[in-house]
């Protein structure tokens, strides 16, 4: 279908035609299954009684096409397992919907809301149908029930008490958009909706904000968001908000009143960012994780992603950043004896940082596509890294290649995050260079007690990228001389590696030393994605180069 020919009606007559396949399906299927697929804006919840994460739902692009999907999973914390769930009669596929779990009936989980894009990516649909998925029977339920919020996506879920809360969130059609600030309460125990009039001021209208209920159970703090606005010669205009509410509850359930008050947080308090991800810790307190702020202009719309982690403690009103302490490991151990030699010949050399420090991140996708991202770590963190260097300076080539350096997530926007025996879980989500995307599928946990390392329970492969445009084809015919001889040879180095893992291959009679600086981008790309994206640059050279010296040697 060619974009823009989709019509509303079109829009839920492909949507039939996926439920009518989903329809014929009339057993629960479940079976082990690899990792699920790159996504973003996917739900990912804890099981309220088992050791499991629940992932349902969310979007892909490859840069022609939008795939949505409505697929269920659920991952065995304890056996590190994936298994897919088939079971009749499902919600429609879907992304930027809310998810919660609740305890009664042997575990319930709760959807609301979100979108369905036409195949082009040029049209949406907004749900507005409440759907509950029964963990004990394995069963989907329709919950049909009068005075529903309008349909909707990034808006935000969360249980109160009895009742799930629903703010927020956008509606866009071809021509117009509008995001909402209303706030409607679904009551569990009667299966009816109301709409709140809280008194006081309350947010202005956004989407992708963090929602969080108090630990007391009588009230929501809400922070941040996104909004745009259409200014003159229908130019969008994009507000990232960082302003923080509080709606709180009072008197018994018959008579109760809502009230919005303003919030002014003390501390550290994150740098303004939409598409983070969120979740509840320990304590009742808030998480925010990784984003991104959008810079405009005129011509052209780049983003700096943040990987970073942030708490807000609700009970004293107060944001300050996460500190990895990190474990102890051996290699730090054998520092010791020199670190006090090296303190005086270091202490003359060292300059007082004067401001944050940009460190750049690499990840190579299947086509040798470097994808470059930017990070900027305060001065701090840049000092403790400068003098980590020049410890391991003189190291040798083999201790480099064995050490593992402290890991974390890459900076990314849309991922999905939940909290389970106070570890927090990351799955997925995307980030940009230039007009590309890339979407991630890897899975870490951070034990939010002990706040030492990220643990790596799936490693992303940089093959499971794909990205196609829409000139692609035609490009690949218009290019001539050396450009088309070196797309040849990266199509033979494929077809003639596969057993080797598409390595690039030995030339014959070609020297060490020639071949490392020939595939020196491939081998620092393999090396940067083994070792993480915090790896120092001067390890991952001499990790890239081991690593081509030793398959080099094995191909002789």
């Amino acid at each position: 279908m060619p974009p823009l020919a989709l019509k509303t009606e079109d829009l839920e007559a492909l949507i039939a035609e996926f439920q009518s396949l989903d329809a014929k399906k009339t057993q629960v299927l479940e079976t082990a299954c690899p990792p699920p697929s790159p996504r973003l804006n996917a739900s990912l919840c804890a099981h309220p009684e088992k050791d499991e994460l629940i992932l349902f739902g969310g979007e892909f692009f490859n840069g022609k096409k939008t795939f949505l999907y409505n697929e269920l999973f659920f991952y065995n914390i304890k056996k590190n397992i994936w298994v897919k769930a088939e079971i009749p009669n499902p919600p429609p596929r879907r992304c930027a919907q809310q998810a919660v779990v609740v305890p009664q009936g042997g575990g319930q989980m709760w959807i609301f809301g979100g979108e369905f894009a036409s195949p082009e990516g040029e049209q949406f649909y907004h749900y507005k149908d409440l759907w509950v998925l029964h963990l004990g029977t394995r069963t989907w339920e329709q919950i049909k029930a009068p005075g529903a919020p309008s349909g909707r996506s990034g808006h935000r879920m969360v249980l109160s008490k009895r009742q799930l809360l629903v703010f927020g969130g956008f509606h866009e059609s071809a021509r117009d958009y509008i995001y909402y600030n209303d706030i409607h309460a679904f009551n569990l125990d009667t299966f009816t909706w109301s709409r709140l009039q809280p008194t006081g001021t309350g947010p202005c209208p956004r989407s992708a904000c963090q929602m969080t209920p108090t630990p007391d159970g009588n009230g929501v703090i809400i922070y941040g968001g996104y909004s745009k606005t259409r200014a003159k010669k229908d130019v969008d205009k994009g507000t990232i908000h960082s302003d923080m509410f509080l709606l709180r509850r009072e008197g018994k359930e018959e008579q109760e009143k809502w009230t919005w008050t303003r919030v002014n947080p003390s501390g550290v308090k994150p740098p303004p960012r939409s598409g983070f991800s969120l979740a509840v810790g320990p304590g009742g307190r808030a998480l925010l994780f990784g984003g991104v702020c959008d810079e405009e202009d005129e011509e052209s719309l780049e983003g700096d992603f943040f990987n970073d982690l942030y708490f807000y403690d609700i009970n004293k009103n107060r944001w300050f950043p996460a500190q990895l302490k990190g474990s102890k490991s051996e290699k730090k151990k054998r520092r010791r004896g020199k670190k006090e030699e090296q303190t005086n010949e270091t202490e003359g050399e060292k300059e007082e940082p004067q401001g944050p420090t940009e460190i750049i991140k690499e990840v190579m996708a299947e086509d040798g596509t470097v994808m470059t991202i930017k990070e900027v770590i305060p001065a701090t963190q840049a000092e403790e890294d400068s003098e980590e260097e020049e410890e391991d300076e003189d190291g040798e080539e083999e201790e480099a290649a064995a050490m593992a350096p402290l890991v974390e997530p890459c900076p990314r926007s849309s991922a999905m995050a939940t909290v389970k025996h106070s570890k927090l879980y990351l799955y997925g989500g995307m980030f940009e260079v230039g007009d590309r995307q890339f979407t991630l599928s890897d899975l870490y946990s951070l034990d939010l007690h002990k706040m030492d390392q990220w643990d790596v329970l799936v490693e992303m492969d940089p093959k499971t990228q794909e990205w196609l445009e829409e000139s692609e084809s035609e490009d690949e015919e218009a290019k001539g001389g050396d450009e088309e001889e070196d797309g040849e040879e990266e199509e033979d180095s494929e077809e003639e590696s596969e057993e080797d893992a598409d390595h690039p291959p030995v030339k014959a009679g070609e020297a060490l030393a020639d071949y490392q600086t020939r595939t020196e981008k491939y081998w620092l790309g393999l090396a940067r994605a083994n070792m993480g994206p915090d790896a120092k640059e001067k390890k991952v050279q001499k990790v890239g180069h081991a690593m081509a010296k030793v398959f080099f040697e094995d191909q002789e």
